[in-house]
């Protein structure tokens, strides 16, 4: 079970989905069961669902409504499906998924001292966030992770599309648009999106 999540981190897999990939070991195996296992594991802090944030929109967009599922330590991912440094090093996929979760977790961390939570959007559209961070007053943030600083234009692109698709009249202006990455500067862009490194972060 672990496995089959490490293989499926910071996705919206389904219990549907995980079950089909445990057949292989339990060919009984139900979603229903998938369900319980995943309770549980969030019970015991092993597994955090990052759940999805339902603005109002301008479109016509169907909003995605189910969580994002990510082992609580990124390390115990790669370990579970066996990605050592040289195997990331050549599958820049699942090192960036690996680093989204890696880069949630850190949010999570800072805006539950806040008071606040940390969701993500994606849309019918295609438009998605990777991380929303809401506070009780009602500011929210939002935050694409890229793994390279060669990427930090084409992520500033994404938020300024996916943050296009909102209602501002009820939604409000994001406090700010942060594309988050592994190595890249610190900055702020000619739009107003900031760039920092995961490093950079703080409380």
């Amino acid at each position: 079970m672990l496995a089959s999540l490490a293989r499926n981190s910071a996705t919206e897999v389904s219990d549907r989905a995980l079950a089909k990939d445990l057949r292989a070991v339990a060919p009984s195996i139900l979603p229903e069961t998938v369900g319980e296992y995943l309770r549980l594991l969030r019970r015991v802090f092993a597994v955090e669902a990052q759940a999805a944030w339902a603005p109002a929109l301008r479109s016509r967009a169907v909003l995605r409504t189910s969580p994002k599922l990510h082992l609580v330590d990124p390390a115990l991912a790669a370990a579970l499906i066996g990605a050592g440094r040289s195997r990331l090093e050549q599958d820049l996929a699942t090192l960036g998924t690996l680093f989204e979760s890696a880069a949630v977790h850190d949010l999570m961390a800072f805006a539950t001292r806040l008071g606040g939570e940390v969701r993500h959007y994606r849309d019918s559209n295609g438009h998605e966030v990777d991380a929303v961070v809401t506070l009780r007053d009602g500011r929210w943030a939002a935050v694409e992770v890229k793994l390279g600083g060669g990427q930090v234009a084409a992520g500033a692109d994404s938020l300024a599309r996916a943050v296009a698709q909102l209602d501002p009249s009820l939604a409000g202006a994001p406090a700010f648009r942060l594309v988050l990455t592994g190595t890249g500067p610190t900055l702020t862009m000619a739009d107003g999106t900031i760039t920092c490194p995961l490093s950079a972060l703080a409380p």
